[in-house]
């Protein structure tokens, strides 16, 4: 088993059915990275402060949908797990109003995993 010397990080999850261009995911998940950042920050700051000084873990992640998207934000949800699902404004390449991307931690990775551990890593 592969130890990592983390105990904190922060997972985006990605939409891969909008064919966002590379910049777009990119701009997308910074939005998430940081909305859920700073919400955790206000929220829990000590566990905030933890992933911090441990380097900002940041894992990122895909799905292939809306409802899995939302399927995982309920999950976090239930689970008092912060996130934050980014809703892009449609003024470069897809609608407005489309959900793009979850933000969610940061927090403990074995929290984390409970809603993102079977997901796929974007490539």
């Amino acid at each position: 088993m592969n130890e990592s010397p983390f105990e904190y990080k922060q997972c985006i999850v990605l939409r891969t059915d909008l064919g966002m261009s590379v910049g777009k995911l990119i701009s997308q998940a910074c939005h998430a990275a940081v909305d859920s950042s700073e919400l955790t920050k206000k929220q829990k700051t000590s566990t905030w402060r933890a992933w911090r000084n441990e380097g900002a873990k940041k894992v990122i992640l895909q799905v292939e949908s809306l409802e899995e998207l939302e399927e995982l934000a309920k999950k976090a949800d239930k689970l008092r797990i912060i996130n934050v699902l980014i809703v892009d404004r449609g003024l470069t390449e897809i609608p407005p109003e489309t959900t793009t991307v979850l933000g969610v931690g940061p927090d403990r990775s074995e929290i984390l995993d409970k809603v993102t551990g079977n997901l796929k890593l974007m490539k």
